[in-house]
């Protein structure tokens, strides 16, 4: 039987924990993974892959070398092509999902 993915429950299991990642779904060969972002992440890229950015709740700023910064709040979306070097962060907390290939390596490079 197919069940529909509730948000707020996956929020929840996240119990406030910054950059902890949950996958709530697999399509294909993607994952959708929700984390709640707060602070700042480390500066990285993914060589062989895109990076897709949803924010559920809040408001994130995915900080680009030599390109300006993407503010994303609650509704909005975004992608990181492969080989941009990029730096997410969140001040006061940001619940996002991303769609990413199951092979990537969430920590970047």
């Amino acid at each position: 039987m197919i069940e529909p993915v509730n948000l707020e429950e996956q929020i929840k299991k996240i119990n406030g924990k910054p950059w902890f990642l949950i996958n709530i779904a697999i399509v294909n060969n993607q994952v959708v993974r929700l984390a709640l972002m707060q602070g700042e992440y480390h500066w990285h890229e993914h060589r062989d892959e895109d990076e897709f950015f949803y924010v559920v709740k809040g408001t994130i700023v995915i900080q680009l070398e030599n390109q300006p910064a993407i503010i994303l709040q609650e509704g909005k979306m975004a992608v990181v092509p492969k080989g941009v070097r990029h730096c997410p962060k969140s001040e006061k907390g940001a619940y996002v999902l991303m769609f990413e290939p199951k092979v990537l390596d969430s920590k970047g490079d």
